[in-house]
């Protein structure tokens, strides 16, 4: 059985108003055996999609290897934008050493909860996948009820949003597209993708995912 931790800390600056959750980076990370295209920081995969996006979405010009400067471009752009990232797992056992969400076991949560109570200016939470089993929200919603809390539909139209209240304060979760490549399957079937891929057979998956980010981080 591996032992998979997740090999960063939160990362929220202080004027934080939007919160990236997703679930853990793949076990790579935390053994430290990473690619050359890899950046060693949360979400550097070379695979993931959610820096590319951001790159293209606000003009970066990142770096995607790694280097020591690409870790400092993506710290300085969520300070500068208010955005942090707190994953939902602490710690998870697997059996096969792979990135599948699905076969997270005997899972330790972060206290997500207890980051927004502290992190005051926090508004909004970007989960990077859905409700599927062991996904980001379906596992702050196990969370929330163990609080004694929960999420109140706002729309159910794609992405999912929803809200709940806490602290005297409303907090807003959007269940954005996974930038996961796993996730072009789940586009690929989205009545709104099949729409703008009749219009223009030069539209991709990432062109979806474009369009839905720049609505939410901008």
């Amino acid at each position: 059985m591996f032992i998979h931790q997740h090999p960063y800390p939160p990362f929220i600056p202080f004027n934080a108003t939007k919160l990236i959750v997703g679930t853990i980076p793949p076990p790579r990370f935390s053994s430290g055996n990473l690619f050359n295209e890899d950046v060693d920081f949360c979400y550097g995969s070379k695979y993931g999609l959610l820096w590319p996006l951001l790159n293209q979405i606000f003009d970066l010009n990142l770096e995607f290897e790694n280097t020591q400067k690409a870790i400092e471009q993506r710290k300085l752009f969520l300070q500068k934008y208010g955005i942090g990232i707190c994953d939902m797992v602490h710690r998870c056992q697997r059996e096969k050493i792979n990135a599948s969400d699905l076969g997270m076991q005997q899972i330790e949560l972060r206290n997500l909860i207890n980051y927004i109570k502290e992190n005051k200016s926090i508004s909004s939470i970007l989960f990077m996948g859905g409700n599927s089993k062991n996904g980001p929200e379906f596992l702050f919603r196990s969370q929330l009820r163990s609080s004694g809390l929960h999420l109140i539909t706002e729309s159910i139209d794609r992405p999912k949003i929803h809200e709940f209240i806490f602290d005297d304060r409303n907090i807003r979760t959007i269940s954005l597209i996974s930038p996961s490549s796993a996730a072009n399957r789940s586009i690929g079937a989205d009545p709104y993708y099949k729409f703008r891929k009749k219009q223009n057979k030069k539209y991709t998956t990432f062109d979806f995912r474009i369009e839905q980010y720049r609505k939410y981080f901008n």
